[in-house]
């Protein structure tokens, strides 16, 4: 079976916002459910209108009631709708806007919000109208972005003519979109992993040296988030703990109370096991004798007295049917008729923490994928907009309370207030700090090079704190196969909290619960009260939905009408044996992975034909998951699956093993950034990690619009190119289009020790003809902000009489209006920009003919950067004021100390650079361009850098591309051969003679061709000293850091060392005169330091002005006098003679 054929087919069904948009669509597919547009029938967004409540009446969903005492008027909120992603310029026209545009101006992308407002006033409909109420991000390349296929060029279009046209709006045609534009700067809304809502979740928890089972759910329903837990007491008595309410009832009241009355309705409701049900008959018993309850009537009043206690009657009742209906379980419903359902449900979580109490059933794995969901983009904004939405109602609802009856037209116009919306949905983006509190949620995209951009938007984050150590949640899971890379995780304290999406995965998008559940009818689930022995129950998202009488009949069933297309591919079902239970999941969130349909005796639901007509494009990726023969497996429907790793294991395994599935190709169970690696299952585990983590910090043409991006800070290898040996994923990746790295002639041997530990002898020659150069690129920005009291910044050269101005050759480079020519070469702390400020601090008020006084803010060159002008652009913000950009570029040649890594985890700086003439030979005359230790290799274990010296070597004879794709690569014995065929040995050594005598060297050398990338960590944006320069306010210290021209830290260890020495004179030199010293006058009798009064005379604070001493301190120490004196400590100093 041709794998890669279909792994083609599926990144091409995939992309319709161009080809590396199949990268991120889970990104894009999310977002679009959650916009409202023509494809879609049930946007989350509409969702959020209907279900939203304000103020105090919660029954009234989608509608506001206005508080006017006598009179009755209803706002009800009708559709939502968004426009196109627009531009308010500052003379008020509107024009469309495209990302670039939104980049290069610091503008928001965003398209604003419409909604249907109607009034209705004693029941008659007096006003409806569409008012605009505010603005969203719209993630670039969605379905309403204006780069979107459909909008530039036409639904149906070919992929040149949508390429020519990205590239007329100045966008790099592999750019994967999937990214919002925030006030100029690219954010992601990174993926967050969740616990599943409405799912029963058993563990056993230690307290007091006592053990308690107890089951929780998270029922969730529009938002609204609910923890349900039934928990069992040490005497045997269950209790349910109910969210908003305090304090804990016992089940069977509960039970009671929503309408089981008879003892045998309770017992049979959790469990026919008969040593089970004594406990549970203690537990009736028990209320029947303590509380007295036998009916559902007394049961209620008992909720009343513990929640309501001391309130009216009528309060009372409403309060308690709030509770019951609205607070518990709200996901199974929230109206009275669902109450025998969440008795139902109730008993289920109780047979579940008996079963545990007694070892029937092991505690629910919290880390299983199948008990995880990832809220994506869609998600997270739809979570944003509803609390923005609410807060918007809110105060909607108190402007038209204030001036109803004044105003009789445009009503809510004017009570209307967008910016509310805005404001709170652009701040939690430009923050990152979302509601309910959790931060980091939008991130900067990492635009290093294309690798790092992918990665991150294919990023998970787990919410759980990196400071504890949750071992188990870092634990490479089982589930995780297929759905997870293994291998990308960051090293340290986020190891395996930060994980990323595999290749082939999909996580499923919105499909409306209705719809799903008509698909369902016919299939004799009955009702819940007609439960008999050993028939079934049948959860659907978490909700009780029914019986049946034959389960794993019934989830057979389910899945032959999905294979069919009568059910959406949507869904997932498994049959829970222990339970004897059916679980339907159709909910959005779950990481699915296609796999191959396997029919009975092993034999393959694909055919030859299938494939081949795959291959020539006359079948897409949807026809086959529509003809049933490749299906989408979700972590809880693969319990039930036994997958076959290849067609081998069909015929090996025939007698033993009956398949159901197979996978589609081994090598998807990796991520973006591990697939780059050739040969990895040859590698040591950890060195993939570290291989997949330095081709996100590697250099190399990262976006082919860097001319005019205006990224802070991008890098641009200059001569970059495609690997030697690739992998089946960079054609998908696009990593043959944005390369990030070169192929090198390297040798393994040591060289005069210049490469002990890593280090990297590089040959001079291969530096001086273009190896591993780079342009490191920033972009200076500054506005002409405007001030209140009509007072602005101005571009311009400032004159002599502006306070703090420089002298005149500072500005020597400077045009008329305060920009830079471009190409001129500048170091650090020269000026770019010359530009005035208004005074920080109005002093005292000036006449207004006298002219205002202004400083000097000029923008200038960071410290410790050099580079020459690149370019200059100037353009205006969206409320009209200039913003000046200037790109300064800055070439760099390697040096000693830039680091340098193959593709393996084998990373190193360069320790030596040795002229052509001095480095090793080999009888043809190659010289190599690396050389790196031997050391590096065995105890690493890193084989696939062997391997792929030999790939290289055998590919640049043969002149063409080695294959070297995880578990399928070409084979090594095939490579080794193809060497011997071209005359060289076999196993890649060669006669070397050395460079600097022509003698030749006694071992045969190890020689090939490799990809070695350029990482972006360089001396020259690291190294660092200074002799004085700026210090602390408060401590008088030097500041520290490089940018902020810091002093080089002289810590307690550096200390230590030289009190070891007995070096005291260099240590008083460090640590005081060079440091804060400072000189304090005195007073010896009382101890307190003086100070200078008004005339200049030295004064004591205790009056006594005779014997007042000059001592040298440390400025910290006089600061921590005056701090104790704060305290009400008077710490006084005794001096005595040198004597």
């Amino acid at each position: 079976m041709n794998s890669r054929a279909l792994i083609k087919s599926f990144f091409d069904s995939r992309s319709t916002s161009g080809p590396s948009a199949a990268l991120v669509n889970h990104q894009l597919g999310s977002f679009n459910d959650f916009l409202p547009h023509d494809n879609n029938a049930a946007p989350w967004m509409q969702r959020v209108v209907d279900n939203i409540s304000v103020g105090a009446d919660e029954s009234l969903r989608g509608a506001i009631r206005l508080e006017l005492g006598d009179l009755d008027v209803v706002v009800n909120l009708g559709k939502i709708r968004i426009g196109k992603p627009m531009v308010y310029e500052a003379n008020g026209s509107q024009t469309d806007s495209i990302p670039m545009m939104a980049r290069l101006r610091n503008m928001t992308y965003a398209a604003p919000i419409y909604l249907n407002f109607t009034i209705i006033e004693e029941g008659i409909e007096i006003e409806e109208v569409e008012e605009e109420i505010g603005n969203m991000p719209v993630m670039v390349k969605s379905i309403l972005c204006n780069l979107h296929r459909n909008h530039l060029t036409g639904v149906g279009s070919t992929d040149k003519e949508y390429i020519t046209a990205l590239k007329k709006n100045s966008e790099d045609p592999q750019d994967p979109g999937g990214y919002f534009i925030v006030n100029g700067t690219e954010r992601v809304l990174v993926c967050l992993e969740d616990l599943a809502p409405n799912r029963v979740m058993v563990e056993s928890e230690q307290r007091y040296a006592r053990q308690t089972e107890l089951a929780k759910v998270f029922s969730q329903r529009e938002g609204f988030r609910a923890l349900t837990v039934v928990e069992k007491k040490k005497d045997g008595i269950l209790s349910v703990s109910i969210p908003v309410a305090s304090g804990q009832v016992p089940l069977a009241v509960l039970m009671m109370a929503l309408g089981m009355e008879s003892a045998d309705d309770i017992m049979q409701a959790i469990t026919n096991n008969p040593e089970m049900q004594n406990l549970i008959l203690a537990n009736i018993e028990e209320i029947h004798n303590t509380e007295g309850i036998y009916t559902t009537q007394e049961a209620l009043e008992y909720l009343e007295r513990r929640f309501a206690a001391g309130q009216s009657k009528e309060y009372r009742r409403k309060r308690i049917n709030y509770i019951i209906d609205n607070t518990l379980l709200p996901h199974l419903d929230t109206n009275a008729e669902a109450r025998m359902k969440k008795a139902v449900f109730l008993g289920r979580m109780a047979r579940e923490v008996l079963e545990l109490g007694l070892g029937e059933r092991k505690p629910d794995d919290k880390d299983h994928y199948a008990n995880k969901r990832l809220k994506l983009a869609g998600n997270l904004m739809e979570e944003l907009f509803r609390s923005g939405l609410q807060a918007l109602l809110n105060d909607m609802k108190y402007q038209m309370e204030r001036s109803y009856s004044k105003r009789k037209e445009n009503r809510v116009h004017h009570a209307v207030r967008r910016d509310v919306l805005t404001n709170k949905i652009m701040h939690a983006m430009a923050t990152g700090n979302w509601t309910g509190g959790r931060a980091g949620v939008s991130q900067l995209l990492d635009r290093t090079c294309n690798m790092s951009t992918i990665s991150h938007l294919r990023r998970v984050i787990s919410p759980l704190t990196r400071s504890q150590p949750h071992f188990e949640a870092r634990d490479l899971h089982p589930t995780q196969f297929g759905r997870l890379c293994p291998n990308e995780t960051p090293e340290g304290q986020n190891c395996g909290l930060v994980k990323n999406l595999a290749l082939m995965v999909d996580v499923s998008e919105n499909v409306p619960n209705d719809i799903v559940l008509e698909t369902l009818e016919g299939l004799n689930i009955e009702s819940i009260d007609k439960l008999e022995e050993n028939w079934g129950k049948v959860y659907f998202n978490g909700d009780l939905i029914g019986v049946h009488k034959a389960p794993s009949d019934l989830a057979s069933e389910i899945i032959q009408r999905r294979r069919q297309g009568m059910i959406s591919n949507v869904v997932n079902v498994r049959h829970d044996e222990s339970l004897n239970d059916v679980i339907i999941n159709s909910d959005p969130g779950r990481i699915r992975r296609p796999l191959v349909v396997i029919n009975r005796n092993n034999r393959m639901a694909i055919k030859d034909k299938d494939i081949a007509a795959v291959q020539d494009d006359k079948l897409g990726w949807n026809d086959l998951i529509g003809k049933g023969v490749v299906e989408y497996i979700d972590a809880e429907e693969e319990e039930n699956c036994l997958i076959a790793l290849n067609p081998d294991d069909l015929t090996s395994k025939k007698k033993t093993h009956s398949y159901s599935h197979m996978e589609v190709d081994p090598l998807t169970i990796l991520g973006v950034a591990t697939s780059n690696v050739p040969f990895p299952e040859h590698n040591s585990s950890p060195r993939c990690t570290m291989g997949a983590g330095m081709s996100k910090q590697s250099l190399g043409m990262g976006q082919a619009n860097y001319r005019i991006r205006p990224d802070t800070r991008g890098h641009l290898l200059h001569y970059a190119q495609r690997p030697m040996l690739q992998t089946e994923a960079m054609k998908y990746n696009t990593l043959r289009t944005r390369p990030a790295g070169q192929n090198l002639v390297v040798a393994v041997m040591s060289y005069h020790g210049y490469n002990m530990e890593d280090a990297l002898i590089f040959n001079r020659g291969s530096i001086d003809r273009g190896t591993g150069r780079s342009s490191f690129v920033r972009t200076y920005m500054s506005e002409e902000r405007r001030y209140p009291g009509g007072q602005e910044d101005r571009f311009t050269i400032p004159g002599p009489e502006v306070r703090g101005a420089r002298s005149e050759e500072a500005y020597f480079y400077l045009e008329e209006d305060g920009l830079i020519y471009p190409e001129i070469d500048l170091k650090g702390k020269e000026v770019l920009i010359g530009k005035t400020s208004p005074p920080r601090f109005l002093s005292e008020p000036t006449d207004f003919l006298s002219p205002q006084k202004v400083r000097e803010s000029s923008l200038t060159v960071r410290h410790g950067e050099k580079g020459t002008v690149d370019s200059v652009m100037l353009s205006e913000t969206e409320n009209g004021s200039r913003i000046a950009r200037i790109r300064v570029r800055d070439q760099r040649v390697p040096e000693m100390g830039d680091k340098f890594a193959s593709r393996h985890g084998q990373k190193g700086v360069i320790g030596h650079m040795v002229p052509p003439e001095g480095m090793p030979f080999t009888e043809s005359g190659v010289t190599p361009d690396l050389i790196i230790n031997p050391h590096a290799i065995p105890s690493r274990m890193t084989v696939a850098h062997v391997l792929e010296m030999i790939g290289g070597k055998f590919g640049s004879m043969e002149g063409r591309v080695v294959d070297g794709s995880a578990f399928s690569g070409e084979k090594e014995v095939d490579l080794r051969a193809g060497l011997a065929d071209y005359g060289f040995k076999h196993s890649g050594r060669e006669v070397l003679y050395d460079g600097q005598t022509g003698r030749r060297i006694d071992a045969e050398i190890f020689i090939g061709v490799i990809y070695y990338q350029k990482l972006h960590h360089m001396v020259s944006g690291k190294m660092h000293a200074r002799s004085r320069g700026p210090v602390q306010l408060l401590t008088r210290q030097p500041t520290e850091g490089r940018a902020r021209m810091g002093g080089l830290r002289f810590g307690e260890m550096e200390r230590d060392c030289l009190i070891a020495h007995g070096a005291s004179m260099v240590i008083k030199d460090r640590l005081l005169d060079e440091s804060d010293k400072t000189v304090q006058y005195v007073d010896s009798q009382s101890g307190h330091i003086g100070y200078l009064d008004r005339r200049g005379v030295l004064t004591s604070p205790m009056g006594d002005n005779t014997s007042i001493y000059p001592v040298a301190m440390s400025y910290a120490f006089k600061l921590l006098l005056e701090e104790l004196k704060s305290l009400g400590i008077a710490a006084r100093l005794r001096l005595e003679d040198l004597s």
